[in-house]
């Protein structure tokens, strides 16, 4: 699997400080590993909307 970010922190971390590692992906996706594979992209907010705000853009109208 791959993960499509720079920024990667292990689930031990964020359940540590969740904040800090929203934080450390500088407003981008932040990949969460599990046993040193992808579990899953933790995404600020701001980034989460931005993204859907586009898709609903690109989204046929139907």
């Amino acid at each position: 699997m791959q993960i499509l970010t720079s920024n990667i922190s292990s689930i031990s971390e964020l359940k540590s400080n969740p904040m800090k590692v929203v934080r450390s992906g500088g407003g981008e996706a932040v990949a969460i590993l599990n046993h040193n594979k992808p579990a899953f992209y933790c995404v600020p907010v701001e980034t989460y909307e931005k993204q859907m705000q586009q898709e609903t853009i690109k989204a046929p109208k139907v």
